[in-house]
């Protein structure tokens, strides 16, 4: 089965750009789109799609609080991939604590895209190791900020804090497995024991918790 995706977007010419790109892949469709994030709720319940590419700037409602709808209403929801122009906004930072899980680049080039899109839709993160710690750096402060405390009473494994900080630095399953020499079945049990400790939805969460607890310093 392709993976389908709901395009999200009040610029009529990047949704275009989005649709041609991986409307060109034979393991990808596009079943929709919409102009703002007030349009997302009816069309994700109504299509079903995998992945849901959304702005994070839009004029009604905007991707961060369409992803916490998205999120909070939605039983089984899709992955959000947000799609910025700027990778340092703090907009960019607000959605991936209210659980998008990863966010894209508008001028990224197509191959980059039908990865991202791919790769949220396997079940990892989309992240830019750099680009959150700058953003944990910057905006990691406000919003209330949860103490060193929270990783301490999830009692991590030694082995789970490791992957952890692997996590944070942008490594998928795959890349930790060989980094650690162990299989990839290991890692994605100690993943989700690090989930269910940390009470987080995906691995982006945790690691914006590692981030903002100095768990994980964004030097």
């Amino acid at each position: 089965m392709p993976v389908t995706v709901l395009l999200v977007d009040d610029e009529p010419l990047v949704r275009a750009g989005l649709r041609a790109v991986l409307g060109a892949q034979p393991d990808i469709e596009v079943v929709g789109e919409a102009a703002d994030g007030a349009a997302v709720i009816p069309l994700v319940r109504r299509l079903r799609p995998d992945v849901v590419a959304m702005d994070v700037r839009m004029p009604l409602l905007d991707g961060i609080e369409a992803t916490r709808a998205v999120l909070r209403t939605v039983a089984d929801p899709p992955k959000i991939l947000v799609v910025t122009t700027f990778e340092d906004d703090e907009y960019v930072y607000e959605a991936l604590r209210a659980g998008a899980d990863g966010f894209l680049l508008k001028r990224a080039r197509p191959a980059e895209i039908v990865h991202a899109v791919r790769l949220v839709a396997e079940g990892e993160s989309l992240l830019f190791p750099a680009s959150v710690r700058r953003l944990a750096k910057r905006y990691g402060d406000g919003g209330g900020r949860p103490p060193r405390s929270v990783l301490e009473r999830a009692r991590l494994t030694e082995r789970e804090a490791e992957v952890l900080r692997l996590m944070a630095r942008g490594l998928s399953n795959a890349e930790i497995a060989a980094g650690l020499v162990v299989g990839a079945e290991t890692v994605k049990s100690h993943v989700s024991a690090v989930l269910a400790k940390l009470g987080a939805r995906d691995r982006t969460q945790a690691v914006i918790a590692a981030y903002e607890s100095g768990f994980v310093e964004p030097r």
